[in-house]
């Protein structure tokens, strides 16, 4: 029997994420790499107040510091921000016999939506909600459809939705006549 975990998925994270003042620094990193002081310039606090707030983001994982001589340079790590979730992922544990696929170890489990396609199979929705899916095994993305993956040993399989990440908002403002 090989055993698969379906990870469906940090207390750093949500402190760091607790304070409005390092929610601005994370919008203002994403933006582009920025020097400490140049960082508190912009958002308009003191230099001593944002190496305080980069010391809980860099705990959290949220921050990366780029050393060049005495200059630091800070950027927001895109693998954080993926992974701010992953304490609400439901995980599920499967057994499947070798020589079975992925797809015979998630038809043991409800809510999962599959449609076939030609010879592959896709997961069209999972627990009622409807989009598209990828799935990965052991961290990484296979090559092949999931109802012809065959594991040869236990696995965590994580599936994914794709979705649109809202990465810039622009509000249109209408002038009166007279401007």
């Amino acid at each position: 029997m090989i055993t698969i975990i379906i990870k469906m998925g940090n207390i750093s994270l949500f402190k760091a994420l607790g304070s409005d003042t390092r929610i601005k620094i994370i919008k203002t990193l994403i933006k582009g790499e920025k020097h400490l002081s140049e960082l508190a310039r912009e958002i308009g606090i003191s230099t001593p107040v944002t190496a305080r707030h980069i010391k809980i983001l860099e705990e959290a994982g949220i921050i990366k510091r780029r050393i060049i001589g005495n200059v630091h340079l800070l950027s927001v790590t895109t693998e954080a921000i993926e992974n701010i979730f992953e304490p609400f992922i439901e995980e599920k544990d499967v057994k499947i016999r070798k020589n079975e696929t992925l797809l015979d170890a998630l038809k043991q489990l409800p809510g999962f939506e599959i449609k076939k396609i030609g010879d592959r199979q896709y997961i069209t929705s999972i627990d009622g909600e409807e989009g598209h899916y990828i799935y990965q095994v052991d961290g990484n993305i296979p090559s092949i459809p999931i109802n012809q993956y065959k594991p040869e040993e236990d696995v965590v399989v994580e599936f994914s939705k794709i979705a649109a990440i809202k990465k810039k908002k622009i509000r249109v403002k209408i002038l009166d006549s007279n401007e």
